[in-house]
Parts: C-alpha cells; structure tokens; sequence
C-alpha cells in the first residue's frame, strides 16, 4: 500500500509513534546508569550538599522504568505493572512498617514491593483467579526469604511484616476497614473496556499467541466491563472515595494509567482520573512520566495515519489534606 502521509519507511514510521522522544536515547541510558550508582554512594556521604554543588545534574531528567522478568503467574495477569516501580513510590511516600493499600491488587505487584521495602500492605481483588494468584505470589516470597520484623519504635511488642489480600469488591469490601488507617494508597485501575476489544497486533503477539488470557474477568462487577466510559469513571470515584476516608490527613495517594485509544478517538484518560480523584477531595500535587522503553513497537496505522504507540505512563500524585 501507498503512503500518502510522509516519506518514511516502516521502521521510521513506527519509532516516530512512540510517546516518548529522548533527545539522546544512549546517552539517557548511561546517564540513568551513573545516577544510580551515584545514589547509592550519596546514601554514604556526610556533607552531601557540598558534594551536590559540585555537579551540574547529579541526576537524570528522565527515568526509565526498567522492571523485572515477569514470573510465570505474574504473566499470567493481561495487566500488570512493575513492583521495581511501584518500590520507588512506596520508598518514597512512606516510612518503614508503615500501611500501603492497593484497591485493584490485580497479580499482587503492590504487596510484593511492600514486602520488598519493609511495609504492611493490604489488597483489594475482586476476580477470585487473580485473588489466588496474587496470594500464591506472595507466599512464594515469604517463603523464600523470611519476612523481616519491623522495628519496635518504642512499643512493648515487634510486629510481624503482613501482605493481605481481600477478595471482594473494593466498593463494598473497603467499607469495613478503620477510618484513617491507611498510611499510602498505590494503584493502578482497570482500563475501562480496553481489555475486550478486538485483539491488535499486541495482544496477538503477546498474548493470544501464547494461549494467556487477555481479559480481567466476564464478572457484571468487574469495572472494566461497564459500557459506558463515564458511568466507569463515576465507579472509580467510588472507590476512591473510600479510599479517601481511609487514608490518614496529608498522606499522599498515587494512581498510574496510562492513555489510550478507543475505536478512533484517542482517550485522554489520566485527565478524567485527575479530575474525578479531585471531586472526591483530593488534591492534585503533580504527575510523573514513567518511561516504558522496554516495550515493543507495533506497526499502528501504517500507511494512512499517526496511531501512537504508547510507551509511557503517568504517575498521578494525589494528597489528602490536613482539614477535611
């Protein structure tokens, strides 16, 4: 077939599509690579800010997500994503033994890097399957390394590192659990119906052609199966909103989706997840770009149109406020 759009071959069609343009894509991999190793030794140092001034960028504009080999039940999962990830955030947002929650817990990631960073975790999965093989994950790991105690902070008894996995509805299993008694709230939802549409040259490729499923469920409260968009929305404010009363005042929720294309419009969808978390009174802190420079480019929309292949995610940074 004839491009009439440009003059490219295919290979530069395709590479011109991904979401993410590095200036350098070499030199960001080296940089990326010195600036960790620079952490680590920082983490050593006692007069960091001297040491700081004398670099010009100690650090790298942009970090690749770099997650490791799925484990096989984690690839049984049609939607995972990285505990590597998920460990910097929980790193970050919260101290050690401290509480994370996961409300669409899906292969586990999130309980497993708690585990990886010393913290209690807790996760919500609806689909029984999922449920199982989140719960088998985790007890692989316990019993493959002897799960630390957390240190006693001053109380009369050490507690035991816990990953627990509720099955049910977040919707109506969140509702039990104590008001403010979460410490960092991590996810990432369903993606609306993206999962059942016709399969694409991924989910050929990746999926059909190794006999892996390609759908969350066929379950009525799967919200991934809702029809309509906005009414999927609506569902996944409800749920946050739960999740905005269990968590404690100025702690800090993140979310991570990704975009996406529906039929032929494209979904700007971590814009309607911002502006739904706001109307369940959170506030809005920043957004994160996760680079996915790992994933496979596929041939969208040659040779008549710009399809994007979508190499990224955002991590929406959202906070609870002191006075509710």
């Amino acid at each position: 077939m004839k491009n009439e759009l440009n003059d490219l071959t295919n290979t530069e069609w395709m590479i011109s599509t991904k979401s993410v343009w590095l200036e350098d894509e070499s030199r960001a991999r080296i940089i990326q690579d010195v600036a960790l190793r620079f952490q680590e030794w920082l983490k050593k140092q006692e007069d960091k800010d001297i040491l700081l001034e004398r670099l010009e960028q100690p650090l790298p504009s942009v970090l690749l997500s770099t997650p490791p080999q799925r484990d096989d039940l984690k690839i049984q999962h049609p939607a995972t994503f990285a505990e590597s990830d998920i460990a910097r955030l929980i790193l970050f947002f919260t101290k050690e033994g401290e509480l994370v929650l996961d409300p669409f817990l899906g292969s586990g990631s999130t309980c497993i890097a708690a585990i990886g960073t010393g913290r209690r975790s807790i996760g919500v999965e609806l689909v029984d399957k999922w449920a199982g093989l989140a719960q088998e994950r985790i007890n692989r790991l316990k019993y493959t390394f002897q799960l630390p105690l957390l240190p006693d902070n001053g109380n009369s008894q050490q507690t035991h590192l816990e990953a627990t996995v509720l099955r049910g509805d977040a919707r109506v299993v969140l509702k039990s659990m104590e008001t403010e008694s979460i410490d960092f709230i991590v996810t990432s939802p369903p993606y609306w119906g993206i999962l059942n549409k016709r399969a694409d040259h991924k989910v050929k490729a990746e999926r059909l052609s190794k006999n892996l499923p390609t759908r969350y469920s066929d379950q009525h409260e799967d919200l991934g199966n809702i029809t309509e968009y906005d009414e999927f929305i609506s569902s996944i404010g409800v749920v946050m909103r739960e999740c905005f009363r269990l968590l404690r005042p100025k702690k800090y929720a993140c979310i991570i989706v990704s975009d996406f294309r529906h039929k032929s419009r494209f979904v700007a969808h971590h814009t309607d997840i911002s502006r739904e978390m706001e109307k369940q009174g959170y506030s809005l802190e920043g957004i994160t770009i996760l680079v996915q420079n790992s994933k496979s480019l596929y041939p969208y929309g040659i040779p008549y149109a710009f399809v994007s292949n979508v190499h990224h995610q955002y991590v929406l940074v959202f906070r609870k406020p002191s006075v509710t």
